[in-house]
């Protein structure tokens, strides 16, 4: 608990990365060192930039799309997950696929697919927009429906509202969460949900290590990029305790 100037500075724990994005990083550095690069990069393969930038000055290349990679070379899908379409696309290709999809992704994956042959129509909680929803939406697209808000909740209509199910996105505000749920709970009072929480459990730790210092802080600062689910998440829990918090990508976003 060091002091500066009179003021105590925490240090929270758990922090740092999960064992999926450490698991993704390590799968990229050791494909650059076992075959040497260029290694291409489906998407950004964590939401930190300084991991990419690292990885780009050892020879990683990052493309947003399969079709960018020259044919028969190697890719790496994300820890994020990718759907059927670009794992049949890089088939088709003939790319060589080393697939870095956080394992707890591929949960999710699984569930959706096996609700789907069940007849489900399907709720997956999540942003429409990021990589691991757009991911998920895929293995089951035709009878998923993506959610963000309670309030989204009431303007979904089903086939048959006794056959429905839910998934999560794996990176979400366990407190957010859990007002979709019970929204979709009162609309669909048979709704079946997956055997296990989706949520992450380093997610749930880390929001609930924020929860547990919020009312004794005067400023959270969470260290890391812009467009990283996890620490936007971490940032609107703690104002949503009513205490000051700000997103910063290095020290030198922080003004004396």
């Amino acid at each position: 608990m060091p002091k500066e100037n009179g003021k105590t500075l925490l240090l929270l724990k758990p922090r740092g990365f999960c064992a999926g994005v450490v698991r993704a990083v390590d799968i990229v550095r050791i494909a650059l060192e076992a075959f040497g690069p260029p290694i291409y990069v489906r998407k950004e393969i964590v939401h930190n930039r300084f991991v990419v930038e690292e990885l780009q000055g050892k020879g990683a290349i990052f493309v947003d799309s399969v079709d960018e990679v020259p044919n028969g070379e190697r890719v790496i899908y994300s820890a994020h997950g990718v759907s059927p379409e670009v794992r049949d696309a890089s088939e088709n290709r003939g790319l060589r696929v080393i697939d870095a999809t956080c394992p707890l992704v591929t949960k999710v994956h699984v569930e959706a697919v096996k609700f789907a042959k069940e007849g489900y129509s399907l709720i997956l909680i999540g942003h429409r927009d990021h990589d691991e929803v757009i991911g998920t939406l895929g293995e089951a697209p035709l009878v998923t429906q993506v959610v963000g808000s309670p309030e989204q909740v009431q303007s979904l209509t089903v086939p048959d509202p006794n056959r429905v199910a839910y998934l999560t996105q794996t990176t979400l505000s366990l407190d957010e969460t859990k007002d979709i749920i019970s929204a979709l709970r009162k609309k669909f009072p048979n709704i079946k949900g997956p055997a296990a929480q989706d949520i992450c459990y380093a997610t749930e730790n880390r929001q609930v290590a924020v929860k547990q210092v919020a009312s004794e802080a005067d400023l959270l600062l969470v260290v890391g990029s812009d467009n990283s689910s996890n620490s936007n998440r971490l940032v609107e829990v703690a104002r949503n305790l009513g205490t000051s918090s700000h997103l910063i990508d290095s020290c030198r976003d922080i003004q004396p």
